[in-house]
């Protein structure tokens, strides 16, 4: 595998595609230029997504970021293009990307963008705080 900037993202089957399960993934060192001034723009990129049947490889998405290192582009563009091309190649179940820019000019900048696969429907969550097994238990 390369170890230069890529648009190609790479998969890998999903070991459990029988079940709802969250990847999460933080990347603190997304940068981008402002296509305005040419000066860096620097992100955290929050990646957190259902999978299908297929999971995005690590080092892949690490050089796909890269790539856009060079590129001139708004925060809202960059991170639908983002959500756009991992949601093209993984097919997932559902995906929400946040992008939350460093302060330029005493504003921060946080996109969020989301996509649900059609006819998915999230779990409930279950609380165990709220679980207490003794709870009915008679001393």
């Amino acid at each position: 595998m390369s170890s230069k900037p890529q648009k190609n993202l790479e998969t890998f089957p999903n070991p459990y595609p029988n079940r709802d399960y969250q990847i999460h993934m933080e990347i603190p060192e997304f940068t981008c230029l402002c296509p305005k001034t040419g000066q860096p723009d620097f992100a955290t990129l929050i990646l957190d997504y259902i999978p299908d049947k297929k999971c995005v490889e690590l080092k892949s998405l690490k050089l796909y970021t890269w790539s856009f290192r060079n590129e001139g582009v708004f925060h809202e563009a960059v991170t639908n293009k983002i959500l756009d091309d991992l949601v093209s190649t993984l097919k997932p179940r559902y995906l929400r990307l946040i992008a939350r820019f460093y302060v330029r000019g005493g504003i921060f900048t946080n996109v969020t963008v989301d996509y649900r696969k059609k006819g998915w429907k999230i779990q409930p969550n279950i609380s165990l705080q709220d679980f207490t097994p003794q709870s009915n238990f008679k001393y």
